[in-house]
């Protein structure tokens, strides 16, 4: 399994990006969010327009779902033919399709390829596209789902935004890379997990490997020297801040 950075950042930062991550596993390509500065980073990382298999919407605020209606666009341009799957949380058909319509009218009945939606309900796993999905609420001003991607040797979690919820830790346990929001050091943000809480359910629960992400970006800017400190000290878990383009082999 492979994990690209994408981008790294919160909604308003300019020089890290929307958070996603392209999620390459040994029989998928899957795409987690897809947020206003998603899509050219998702063009330059494909092969062909085809590539693509799935792409996950953790929920619905614009920095995670808004470069949506471009990726089809440019996906369409480019000759699709296989049918693309968008998974995500309830509602997701009405609010991608609304998007659409309003990013570029009518050409939602232009499509040359088929696109199937999905619901995976909460705190269930799913047998789909040759891996493991299972999701799980977090604390999020709208409801966001968490994922973790299992294949039989690797795994990958994915809070999108939100701190941890009340089965977060039974969905982390044991992982072998964790990618979780940290908006804040040890401040806490409605809605939004702090970097220390984030580390700290990664040491109680056997994650191999934590990417902090969608740091707020001044925060990012006056503390990363620090949170790095921190994540250094973890004796068991090997924390680290990734780049935009960074890429993990699991």
């Amino acid at each position: 399994m492979e994990v690209v950075f994408l981008g790294v950042g919160e909604a308003c930062d300019q020089d890290h990006g929307n958070t996603s991550l392209l999620v390459r596993t040994s029989k998928a390509c899957i795409l987690l969010d897809c947020g206003f500065s998603v899509a050219h980073a998702v063009f330059s990382e494909l092969n062909s327009p085809n590539e693509l298999d799935a792409v996950w919407i953790s929920h619905f605020h614009g920095d995670h779902f808004f470069s949506l209606p471009l990726l089809l666009l440019r996906l369409w341009e480019e000759k699709r033919e296989k049918p693309l799957d968008i998974v995500g949380p309830p509602g997701i058909e009405d609010v991608v399709v609304q998007s659409v319509r309003l990013a570029y009218p009518s050409f939602w009945d232009k499509f040359s390829f088929p696109v199937r939606f999905q619901v995976f309900p909460p705190e269930q796993t799913f047998q789909h596209l040759g891996c493991g999905w299972t999701t799980v609420w977090t604390e999020h001003s709208r409801p966001n789902l968490g994922l973790r991607l299992d294949e039989p040797e690797s795994s990958v979690y994915y809070s999108g935004d939100g701190r941890p919820g009340a089965k977060t830790r039974d969905a982390v346990r044991g992982c072998s890379l964790m990618v979780h929001e940290g908006f804040q050091v040890n401040l806490t943000v409605l809605g939004h997990g702090t970097v220390q809480e984030v580390m700290d359910m990664a040491e109680a629960t056997g994650v191999k490997r934590l990417a902090l992400v969608h740091m707020q970006r001044d925060e990012r800017k006056k503390h990363q020297a620090r949170v790095r400190s921190m994540l250094a000290k973890m004796p068991a878990v090997h924390g680290f801040l990734p780049q935009p383009g960074e890429r993990v082999q699991l």
